[in-house]
């Protein structure tokens, strides 16, 4: 768009946990429109996390969002050309970008783990993210390595 910005979505919150973090998070985990099934998966997910964790006294949404907090990156770096050549240059990130990454992250990484089912795997990927390790926290921990490595670079900010 030219000129204007185009407006904001509003984000119904979800029927069972009456959260819009939780919409959010299954909309970026449907395949081809299918929402129910999406947050069948999510639920299942949040059930077996609750099995696993009975012993303790948070509940399962509350696992489930240290765990996305945890995998959450503050800085990223972007390529930014100087003089012919190209220096990675450290950013800090938009609160609605750190966000999308971080559930970006968690499903990514729990689609590669290993398991029957995919809410198998989201149940694995919740509970090792949220003792921070998994596949999700070490891109976290990649990121903020290529941040501070390139510390040299941040007077280039645009």
């Amino acid at each position: 768009m030219r000129k204007s910005k185009p407006k904001k979505r509003v984000i119904l919150p979800d029927p069972k946990f009456n959260d819009v973090l939780v919409t959010r998070f299954v909309n970026d985990l449907m395949v081809d429109g299918k929402k129910t099934t999406a947050y069948n998966v999510f639920y299942d997910a949040m059930q077996m996390v609750a099995d696993k964790k009975k012993d303790e006294e948070v509940s399962p949404l509350e696992i489930w969002k240290k765990a996305l907090e945890n995998i959450t990156p503050q800085v990223e770096v972007k390529s930014r050309r100087v003089g012919g050549a190209n220096f990675q240059v450290p950013m800090e990130i938009r609160p609605e970008r750190k966000v999308a990454i971080s559930i970006k992250n968690m499903i990514i990484f729990s689609r590669k783990r290993a398991g029957r089912s995919m809410s198998e795997k989201l149940a694995a990927e919740i509970l090792a993210a949220y003792n921070d390790e998994g596949g999700a926290f070490k891109k976290k921990e990649e990121i903020h390595r290529m941040a501070e490595a390139n510390r040299a670079f941040a007077h280039f900010r645009f």
